[in-house]
């Protein structure tokens, strides 16, 4: 028998080759490269690639040409198809679900940007407390006025985050590390809510303190910030960004979707809130110019996982989750195991 098939999806490796190396000697490895996607159903549907037991697709900005996956794309996998590894933490533009009952894993690689994520969530943090986004306008304005404005007003509404209570909606790993960032730097009082609590040797790091509802959490935040997984649904609407305390901040280092951009408008204008600050927006690439015109909202480019630290992390982990699963039949960073154990169950 020949070696398995592997579909590399997108572009070349770019840092780790000697494990792609290991990685080619291993697998058979084939290419889709930058496919539109009715090129790639069309591939699939005369099995250009032939029956590849594993997808790897090591960059989120590449080989993502051909849109969602969908049950049109899952459908047309070969049987033989078992795991899917993918860059970035991000998974609401593939369905998981699908993926399981075909008995196909899907791994992300939130490990590999979780430092890149919490470095910038403490940034977002940092700027919602001090209103660095007033500031940094201000100056870049090249405008004596506008400097002057935020020279001399800033401090009169800006605060240390030191000592406050920051409300973490997810509890991973990304959530984790912000929270030990944030308390071993800032001193900031940890609570969070997951839809289960994490072990004891997991909250002790940051003294982290568990809610079983969302509603208790929001009610003793000082800052809260969304890091949990998009699964279709809005998170924060404006019922609940009524619950928060007034004077309270909301960061957004998840996906835009889960947050009703309008409700926040709402509360920041009503005052109901003091400061915004978000990394993902809900139209990407389109950023509400509501929100962009604010004094007390930061903003990025959907660019907290983006480093050279992350796409390196990107690139191993994806091959890593494929040897692995090739060896064990276990994957390193399953996300869907649970539905594909289930599945597989349904089917006895």
């Amino acid at each position: 028998m020949g070696k398995p098939v592997v579909l590399h999806l997108g572009d070349d490796i770019r840092w780790g080759h000697e494990l792609y190396s290991k990685f080619q000697d291993t697998f058979d490895v084939r290419r889709s490269y930058s496919m539109s996607r009715p090129e790639f159903i069309r591939a699939l549907k005369e099995r250009q690639f032939g029956d590849f037991f594993a997808m790897y697709r090591p960059f989120w900005n590449t080989g993502g040409e051909m849109g969602n996956w969908d049950e049109e794309l899952v459908s047309l996998l070969p049987s033989s198809c078992k795991v899917f590894a993918s860059a970035g933490a991000g998974f609401d533009w593939v369905d998981t679900a699908a993926l399981a009952k075909r008995g196909i894993t899907y791994c992300n690689a939130a490990a590999a940007c979780t430092e890149s994520v919490a470095d910038a969530a403490i940034w977002l943090i940092i700027s919602t407390f001090r209103l660095f986004a007033w500031s940094h306008v201000a100056a870049r304005a090249v405008d004596a006025d506008a400097f002057v404005d935020a020279n001399r007003n800033l401090a009169m509404v800006s605060h240390n985050p030191n000592g406050h209570t920051l409300g973490i909606i997810g509890f991973g790993q990304i959530g984790r590390r912000t929270a030990e960032k944030a308390y071993l730097a800032m001193n900031m009082k940890i609570h969070y809510y997951d839809i289960v609590q994490m072990p004891a040797q997991l909250e002790a790091v940051s003294k982290a303190t568990y809610h079983k509802d969302m509603d208790s959490l929001l009610a003793v935040s000082d800052c809260v910030m969304v890091a949990t997984p998009f699964s279709g649904e809005t998170l924060l609407n404006a019922s609940l960004l009524a619950k928060m305390k007034t004077g309270a901040r909301l960061i957004n280092i998840a996906r835009g979707k889960l947050l009703d951009e309008s409700a926040l408008v709402d509360a920041l204008k009503s005052g109901k809130l003091a400061a915004a600050g978000l990394d993902v927006h809900y139209d990407e690439p389109r950023v509400s110019p509501e929100l962009a015109s604010m004094k007390n909202v930061e903003m990025l480019a959907h660019n907290a996982g983006a480093s050279v630290d992350s796409h390196i992390g990107f690139e191993r982990l994806g091959m890593e989750n494929i040897f692995s699963f090739h060896q064990t039949g276990k994957a390193v960073t399953p996300v869907n195991a649970q539905l594909v154990a289930k599945a597989a169950g349904s089917k006895l």
